[in-house]
């Protein structure tokens, strides 16, 4: 399989690179020429751009950073629809609202082509060791078709279902993760104001039936959000708005998970406004 990557940044740097190593016939372009500097001692092969990178892939690799530039790359003239042939598959890796996955799908087929969404989470170091949790939704024979791909990057690969899934499995992994730094937070503080050591607690709790990826997080931050707002707040404001939206569109209850995740923007927001 050829396989097309769009996206090198923090995470698909080392995403792209997991492909190359494993050996599969690669194609890298980018917008800003620089990060394809790093590649250079690979055997990837550069396109001039995304229609050309996808004229000689099977799948294209899709991780740039939001809605806007998901449809630009994929739509925009001289993007990957432009020069991917009939029978082709996208893979939507980064985090975006499922609706936009629908729509392009939709473009995508009217071309002969397959999208499907696969959003990851774990975060650059976790690519590079090749233990991403990547979630995809789409139908079965096209996941198939991708899955030695994305398995080059991801341990967990899980079909959560039809096109959209992934997404809505990201976004709300998102929002559950941001609703407990609030906690986590407040546990911490609550803690200080009772005479406990942030960093001792931190610490026991870790290891106890309270701990959480949230609570590392802090603790490994100096037990604030305040490094966490400044790297991730805006992110976690952008997914935790993409779910409140979906909830609301589908008029579902969200309960107290979006209240809690809140919490912890607007603290976040109250250092880094």
């Amino acid at each position: 399989m050829r396989v097309g990557f769009i996206g090198l940044g923090s995470q698909g740097a080392p995403m792209a690179r997991r492909i190359i190593d494993a050996g599969f016939e690669t194609t890298l372009w980018a917008r800003r020429p620089a990060t394809l500097l790093p590649f250079a001692d690979t055997a990837a092969k550069r396109a001039a751009s995304a229609a050309d990178l996808a004229s000689v892939s099977d799948l294209v690799c899709v991780c740039v950073v939001d809605d806007a530039d998901v449809e630009e790359v994929i739509t925009g003239e001289s993007g990957v629809l432009t020069g991917l042939r009939k029978g082709g598959v996208i893979a939507v890796h980064s985090t975006v609202h499922p609706d936009t996955c629908h729509r392009l799908a939709d473009r995508a087929r009217a071309r002969g082509v397959t999208l499907i969404d696969a959003p990851v989470s774990g975060g650059g170091p976790a690519a590079a060791e090749g233990r991403l949790l990547v979630m995809a939704g789409g139908e079965q024979g096209t996941f198939a078709f991708c899955r030695p791909v994305f398995a080059t990057y991801g341990d967990p690969v899980v079909h959560m279902g039809p096109l959209g899934s992934g997404q809505l499995a990201k976004l709300l992994n998102n929002v559950l993760f941001t609703a407990n730094l609030a906690t986590a937070a407040d546990t911490l503080a609550l803690g200080r104001g009772l005479g406990v050591d942030p960093a001792a607690l931190a610490a026991a709790v870790s290891h106890g039936s309270g701990a959480s990826f949230a609570l590392n997080r802090i603790a490994s931050a100096g037990g604030t959000l305040d490094r966490i707002a400044a790297h991730a707040g805006p992110l976690l404001r952008k997914d935790v708005r993409l779910v409140t939206d979906v909830a609301v569109t589908a008029g579902a209850a969200s309960g107290t998970v979006v209240a809690a995740a809140d919490a912890a923007l607007a603290r976040m927001n109250d250092h880094h406004p």
